[in-house]
């Protein structure tokens, strides 16, 4: 990442804590959302026991390739230049993920996509990196196929996605194309005592980064024995804080000490903000923009939709009544909610992380 590059992120993370600041204090809006993820698919190839998707019985109807483009481009003019993240579902069931993917690259849209790694061949491996996305994530669960393929009720799915990251990183060599690869691990009761090895796991096979993410109450096991209950509490406490001890000697860990610390009182239940030691006014509708298969567009999962991108352009999303009044409702929130999600990066941290991904690259 060059000085530029730091320069701008920089500037950006000073003029969105003056516009939250001006926010939260007048209530003067000229908010505009600055992360950007839009959940391409409901349908998906695994099983996964956290989520729901592949237990519906009707999937959303979902944006054609021609309104994605025109959406992404709406959003261009809403905020200038940006970064988005596609995730599903499984987003690579679609057959236009890497055109779109492409045009995001054209365009000067930063794009990354989130995967189960099961549909990443060699040939799609190839598509994908010339497709020149600016990050590609692999939900991976465990080290071993014991442990992930239980949770991702699909046998056989770690041994593919393993072998999908292996063609990755050599068609990023022989295409001469660099962008970091992340592996994002859902923590629960089945690999609790794996973490360390997870860690350990990802430096190994070469990857940038793991990103850890506690479990949210979607579906029967997880309130049942996915969850880490009381009896789980001692340990979580010490996996944590040897997490944080890898991360200080220099482990490939994407969150920081504080985002990892609250991940004990998350699963005891209580208000995470409490281990700041101050009121952590939740920010996520004055800078989230959600966008469903259909186009519907929310700032958080918890609140009903602000829009419809293929209805409606971005900026009117974003400035009408609606979503006006769910950015104000948002920022009265008390629920307990995912720690990734509540918690703020300071400069610092972003900077660092933004450092140490794209150096690896």
């Amino acid at each position: 990442m060059n000085m530029y590059n730091l320069t701008q992120l920089g500037l950006k993370h000073v003029q969105h804590a003056f516009v939250e600041k001006l926010y939260l204090t007048t209530g003067f809006d000229i908010t505009k959302p600055i992360t950007f993820y839009a959940i391409i698919n409901e349908r998906c190839n695994l099983k996964c026991q956290h989520c729901d998707y592949w237990r519906l019985e009707q999937y959303q109807e979902e944006l054609s390739t021609e309104q994605w483009q025109k959406s992404l481009l709406s959003i261009r003019q809403l905020v200038g230049r940006y970064s988005i993240n596609f995730s599903g579902g499984e987003p690579f069931l679609r057959k236009d993920m890497i055109d779109i993917l492409r045009f995001c690259h054209e365009h000067g849209i930063q794009s990354g996509v989130t995967t189960n790694g099961s549909t990443l061949t060699e040939n799609n491996a190839k598509k994908l990196v010339a497709a020149h996305p600016f990050n590609v994530n692999i939900s991976c669960d465990a080290p071993n196929r014991e442990v992930h393929d239980v949770f991702r009720g699909v046998p056989g799915s770690f041994d593919k996605l393993s072998q999908g990251i292996e063609f990755l990183f050599k068609e990023k060599s022989t295409q001469r194309v660099k962008f970091p690869i992340i592996i994002k691990t859902t923590i629960n009761a089945l690999n609790l005592h794996l973490l360390e090895e997870q860690v350990e796991w990802v430096q190994k096979i070469g990857a940038n980064a793991v990103s850890f993410q506690p479990l949210e109450h979607w579906t029967p096991e997880t309130h049942s024995h996915l969850w880490i209950g009381t009896e789980l509490w001692p340990q979580l406490k010490e996996v944590v804080d040897r997490l944080i001890e890898m991360k200080r000697r220099g482990a490939s860990i994407l969150n920081d000490e504080n985002s990892l610390r609250m991940i004990v009182p998350y699963y005891r239940g209580e208000k995470t903000a409490k281990v700041t030691e101050k009121n952590m006014t939740c920010l996520t509708g004055l800078r989230n923009y959600f966008i469903r298969p259909n186009g519907d567009v929310q700032v958080c999962y918890h609140f009903p939709k602000v829009g419809n991108i293929r209805a409606q352009n971005a900026r009117d999303i974003w400035r009408g009544i609606p979503g006006k009044e769910i950015r104000k409702a948002t920022t009265r929130c008390n629920k307990s909610c995912l720690t990734t999600c509540l918690y703020q990066k300071s400069l610092k941290d972003k900077v660092k992380q933004a450092v140490k991904l794209l150096a690896k690259r």
